[in-house]
């Protein structure tokens, strides 16, 4: 295919794609009252905790409950349209692809997305412990009330930055797949990887939660150990097909 001929079918994967997340966001936006009823739960939990109305989810502008509404709709139409837009991206790319290459993007499609959604509902666990705890350093004398956007990016950034911690292990595998790391080399940094991890969920997590902290922790650091675990069964295979090529006299 020529130039032209690349981007008119860009153009048309695109559409096809912009078009699934549109219907995907039209039929999100008549959930978001039960999304937003759970992610407002920490919220009625610390008022009934303070036994005051004075907590309390603050829309601080005319605008602020629609923007809030059409944040929501599209996180969740992107994940409902997710089959649309990524097959499309797939559709697009795969003709430029060796077999091999072929089955390992499949490989890691296949381990990152259960990963990730995987992580973002250890965000949701986790989420209202941390509301809850933050909540208790507010004076009696106080009133904490939530801004509603400035309340749904950090939900949405924590669940986001979770879910790609639990992600990271598979590109550990894809480098070693691509030669840069050894498994070895993977595995000898376990102390640091657990280092890592230890430090990721105490800054994710409130210091007095130690329950959610040493959940997290352990989840990262079994994810490392399992791609450690890959990367030297791979370098065994590798290795073994190296050695089926070479002479008996060089292989001994």
């Amino acid at each position: 295919m020529s130039l032209g001929q690349h981007l008119i079918e860009l153009r048309k994967r695109l559409m096809i794609a912009a078009a699934a997340l549109v219907v995907g966001m039209v039929v999100a936006f008549f959930i978001t009252d039960g999304v937003i009823d759970v992610l407002t739960e920490p919220i009625r939990t610390v008022a009934a905790d303070r036994g005051t109305d004075l907590v309390a989810l603050n829309f601080d502008t005319v605008t602020s409950a629609f923007d809030m509404r059409m944040r929501i709709a599209f996180a969740i139409g992107l994940l409902l349209s997710a089959p649309v837009w990524m097959w499309q991206i797939w559709a697009f790319i795969m003709p430029g692809l060796t077999r091999k290459e072929t089955r390992y993007t499949v490989g890691f499609v296949a381990a990152a997305v259960p990963l990730f959604f995987g992580g973002c509902v250890v965000g949701v666990v986790i989420m209202p412990h941390i509301i809850e705890l933050m909540a208790t350093f507010v004076p009696d004398q106080g009133a904490q009330l939530f801004t509603a956007v400035t309340y749904y990016d950090f939900v949405f950034k924590l669940l986001i930055v979770i879910g790609v911690a639990f992600v990271l292990p598979v590109f550990l595998v894809a480098l070693n797949l691509a030669g840069v790391m050894s498994g070895k080399a993977i595995l000898k940094g376990w102390r640091v990887a657990v280092l890592v991890a230890t430090i990721f969920a105490a800054l994710a997590t409130p210091a007095a939660d130690v329950v959610s902290m040493l959940l997290l922790a352990g989840i990262l650091v079994v994810l490392f150990f399992a791609a450690a675990g890959l990367s030297l069964l791979f370098d065994r295979r590798r290795r073994r097909r190296e050695n089926a090529f070479l002479p008996p006299e060089a292989a001994a």
